[in-house]
């Protein structure tokens, strides 16, 4: 177990780190489908998933997320795999645990939003509820620190979410985070600061935003988010140069063919290390302490996050020295090289040599 839990941390000032975005790196990988999203590589290649916990472990993060992100009955049963639901769940949820043990961290259970909820049909929510239901009951089994609801686009359904952790988390803490997309709104029509505060009075430990916006046009709504909750509020963006004229990721356009990029284009707008480090810098300078990075996640980027935080995790090892280039490096290497600065000016113009 880990020495301390969630909350325990937070009230002692500590700041948790929490790498996410699984989904969207193993579909990058090869190993499930970009539209549907299902983690069937929990099933079908089990070694991959461990091995990214790892390579996230490495990077820096606090906490193991059992990827049981979109496993839930109505995705699974898209492509015909509800019979392997809690089978899914189960192997998700031990991997990480043993992951996590073995490492110090904590281990979080996840829920998200369902595909089904419709605010304007209550038939919906018990449906929705039965869903949340199995996984908090299967994610209480495996002994999770807290569990992580996340990307609800619509306020009632991140309530139903905490209501059911509450009735069925057996007293595990709960972070609720919602999903901006181009309006400060949630899509039932609330500001995002009214609604995280309306779920931190409902008890939920911490509340934030994830997915959706990019670094840049997620700060400042977390910094309006902030300046109405009294706990911790968390921060995870996705890793792509979202501005102002393109708030979501799924906005985003082709400068050159003014095409979408996502979901299956979205390298060509990529953020950069260093967009990463100054939006990790200025979010840790606004005393967010529960942050992460969502869909676009890299150990590379999570590095760079971690190190902003003051963090020298063991990738900190092989962090960038261009000093050490034979053809870039300013240093006693570099001028042994007696051709470098002509090689330099053929690889990027003499002119910008």
């Amino acid at each position: 177990m880990a020495q301390q839990g969630l909350v325990e941390r937070l009230k002692n000032g500590e700041d948790i780190l929490i790498a996410e975005g699984y989904m969207w790196e193993l579909e990058r990988r090869g190993y499930l489908t970009a539209g549907g999203f299902i983690p069937e590589i929990v099933l079908d290649n089990p070694e991959v998933v461990r091995a990214l916990h790892m390579e996230f472990i490495h990077a820096g993060t606090d906490v193991i997320e059992a990827f049981t992100y979109y496993g839930h009955r109505e995705k699974l049963r898209t492509i015909g795999r509800e019979d392997d639901l809690e089978k899914l769940n189960r192997v998700a949820l031990q991997m990480a645990k043993e992951v996590a043990r073995e490492n110090g961290k904590l281990l979080a259970g996840g829920i998200c939003n369902s595909g089904i909820y419709d605010p304007q049909d209550e038939s919906t929510f018990a449906a929705v509820t039965a869903m949340f239901k199995e996984q908090i009951e299967w994610a209480v089994e495996y002994g999770v620190d807290y569990i992580i609801a996340e990307t609800f686009n619509d306020l009632g359904e991140a309530m139903l979410a905490l209501k059911a952790i509450q009735q069925y988390g057996k007293g595990v803490p709960a972070v609720i985070t919602m999903t901006a997309y181009i309006p400060d709104m949630t899509t039932d029509d609330v500001p995002f600061p009214e609604a995280c505060r309306r779920l931190e009075e409902a008890g939920a430990a911490v509340v934030g935003v994830n997915c959706g916006r990019g670094p840049r046009t997620m700060l400042p709504l977390v910094k309006e988010i902030k300046k109405v909750c009294k706990g911790p509020v968390a921060m995870l963006p996705v890793t792509f140069r979202c501005r102002d004229n393109c708030r979501t990721f799924q906005s985003l356009k082709d400068p050159e063919t003014g095409k979408p990029l996502y979901p299956t284009d979205l390298e060509a707008a990529r953020c950069s290390r260093s967009d990463i480090r100054s939006w990790a810098e200025e979010a840790k300078a606004a005393g967010i302490n529960y942050i992460g990075l969502c869909c676009g996640n890299a150990s590379f980027y999570f590095r760079e996050l971690a190190e902003a935080y003051g963090r020298k995790p063991p990738t900190s090892k092989y962090t960038p020295n261009v000093g050490l280039s034979h053809i870039f490096g300013k240093t006693s290497e570099a001028d042994k090289y007696k051709r470098s600065t002509k090689i330099k000016e053929f690889m990027i113009g003499k002119d910008n040599a």
